[in-house]
């Protein structure tokens, strides 16, 4: 059988190979109740835990100084705000994933508890990288088109388009209830049907449509703002106010770029191992069987890694953020400086939209 989600329920071992684990009976063809190794299992634990901590702290702490500060609203920061949301569903899920890594059957929790996790875990990272998508195509607009960005981009179509993106992520998620399920074996785990049918295949191929097709757009978008900031710097004649706005366009596409480099390259085993876990269903590999659970192990981590990063980026790279946090925990004057904030200021309303909405 074969994992869904990114939680790391290995297959049962292939013929003529043997677990890690030691006293496991491979050939009797029944699954153990951990596959892997204890010290590896606790190393992976431990790492989980220790990003678990960071961010759950760090995307709440991004919620409250979205929502707790007027100058902080803007349509740029109501996307970080929607991710943010996303990656506390998925912590939500760690510890049901950690229990099937250490001990995956039997599965005690039920099968409405293993259909609901794997949901909310799906259908909260296609609301990643939609949301990731939704910014960039705005940051397109605000920089190459700013006329027309300004009549077209406003809070209140911001919240109505990230309610539709989060809409679509549900119900693209919704055959997972049908996919998944704890049957007679007691695991929580891919059902017969699914395979049989081939909703299964139709998934992974839908979840790799929700992964590439973002990534290239997403290339394709930041190589034309790129390409257009550098035709502005190269312009003698340009105002310093446009100067000014296009040194913040810069330093925000820099976080921005790294938000989705860091997205793409803890995504990228999930996906290598998805496909090769299904490629082994086709033609079975003691060989393959064996990449693709070790995949499957970097993806884990990686996965929330992807989840609890965000944060740690922008402290890193805007010196706003670090200012609302600052304000948060009392570290600064809670009226921040009317000239680095007034032009936020402006058009708090749904229906206002500045130049300087590009920074976070």
């Amino acid at each position: 059988d074969l994992h869904f989600t990114h939680g790391c329920q290995p297959l049962a071992a292939p013929k003529g190979v043997r677990s890690p684990r030691p006293g496991v009976n491979a050939d009797v063809g029944l699954p153990p109740l951990n596959y892997y190794s204890i010290p590896l299992l606790t190393a992976i634990t431990i790492a989980c835990t220790l990003l678990f901590l960071v961010g759950v702290t760090g995307n709440v702490m991004t919620i409250l100084v979205v929502s707790k500060y007027r100058d902080m609203r803007t349509t740029t920061n109501l996307y970080l705000c929607s991710m943010a949301v996303s990656d506390l569903l998925i912590f939500l899920c760690m510890p049901l994933d950690l229990y099937r890594m250490w001990r995956y059957r039997p599965w005690r929790f039920g099968a409405a508890l293993c259909k609901l996790f794997q949901f909310v875990s799906e259908s909260s990272t296609y609301s990643t990288i939609l949301s990731i998508t939704a910014l960039s195509v705005e940051r397109y607009l605000a920089i190459c088109f700013p006329l027309r960005a300004k009549a077209l981009v406003t809070k209140r179509r911001v919240r109505a388009l990230i309610l539709l993106l989060w809409t679509v992520s549900l119900m693209s998620a919704g055959p997972v209830f049908v996919m998944v399920g704890a049957g007679d074996t007691r695991e929580c785990k891919m059902t017969h049907y699914a395979v049989e049918s081939g909703l299964m295949g139709a998934m992974v191929w839908l979840s790799s449509v929700f992964f590439f097709m973002p990534v290239f757009c997403l290339t394709v978008l930041y190589s034309l703002i790129g390409r257009r900031l550098w035709q502005r710097h190269r312009e003698t004649s340009i105002s310093s106010r446009v100067a000014h706005r296009d040194k913040s366009n810069r330093q925000t596409i820099k976080m921005l770029v790294v938000v989705v480099l860091a997205f793409v390259l803890c995504w990228l085993p999930f996906h290598v191992g998805r496909y090769l876990q299904f490629r082994s269903l086709d033609a079975p590999s003691p060989l393959l069987s064996l990449l693709s659970e070790y995949c499957s192990l970097v993806s884990v981590v990686l996965f929330y890694l992807s989840a609890a990063i965000n944060p740690i980026l922008y402290n890193t790279m805007s010196w706003k953020y670090r200012g609302a946090a600052a304000r948060l925990f009392g570290l600064a004057d809670s009226h921040p400086s009317r000239g680095r904030t007034a032009s936020t200021m402006k058009g708090d309303g749904s229906n206002g939209w500045t130049e300087s909405t590009v920074s976070f």
